[in-house]
């Protein structure tokens, strides 16, 4: 079985509207037993989608984050509000969707301005549509810190508590990331039982930390991701 992802190092439909290149993944993936695809995104160029004949295939994802965050940070980039308009038009064609908070920024008043996006999340989505809601904070390597001073210098997140941590990314300290983790899961599990989430380039220790357990494995979250999209 293959989950062939995409928009992890761009954005899957931002130029949708000049390609229509989803259609062409969408009605390719729509014919096959043994794989999904995933359109991870933060913008609202659905339109090429809706009227598809998708045949659970394909889930669509959204880049979330605080508001606070979009604003400072995500220059250009659709409101989260929008992107939600987006996603309910889309869970309404039958797409099951996906929400991505990574990078999860640490800023002041974080815990009310998370709580209030998962509160909004589930405002406009049926959990039982959600293939899954993944959770990482920002990490980047070294040699990123003085490209984004320079690039952005009015950027304040390279101005947190960050610390070269054993993949050499600079990261938060692991307090600061198992707060947040732990917060986001219990948040999400006071809407839904059943949503799955999961963890973004973290330890056993992390997982354990944050929602008492930890699937052991890369190979084991692999199983479980690929599971709640298989065929039935």
């Amino acid at each position: 079985f293959f989950r062939i992802g995409t928009g992890e190092l761009t954005d899957s439909l931002t130029f949708d509207h000049i390609t229509h290149q989803s259609s062409h993944l969408v009605t390719y993936f729509a014919r096959k037993s043994n794989a999904i695809i995933e359109l991870k995104s933060k913008n609202i160029h659905i339109d090429n989608i809706l009227g598809l004949d998708h045949n659970g295939r394909t889930v669509v994802s959204w880049s979330m984050n605080a508001d606070e965050v979009v604003s400072a940070e995500e220059h250009c980039a659709p409101s989260i509000d929008a992107r939600l308009q987006a996603a309910a038009a889309v869970q309404e064609a039958g797409y099951r969707l996906g929400f991505h908070f990574d990078p999860m920024i640490d800023h002041p008043g974080w815990q009310e301005h998370y709580r209030d996006i998962v509160h909004r999340i589930f405002s406009v989505i049926r959990p039982e549509n959600m293939a899954w809601i993944s959770l990482g904070a920002l990490r980047y390597p070294p040699a990123m810190d003085d490209l984004i001073r320079e690039r952005h210098p009015e950027s304040r997140i390279v101005l947190g508590e960050l610390v070269q941590g054993k993949d050499k990314k600079m990261r938060y300290f692991k307090p600061i990331r198992v707060e947040m983790f732990r917060s986001m899961h219990e948040w999400i599990r006071h809407y839904s039982d059943e949503v799955f989430v999961y963890l973004c380039m973290e330890s056993d220790d992390i997982w354990k930390r944050s929602f008492g357990w930890s699937p052991g494995n890369s190979a084991t979250l692999k199983r479980m991701l690929d599971e709640r999209v298989m065929p039935v």
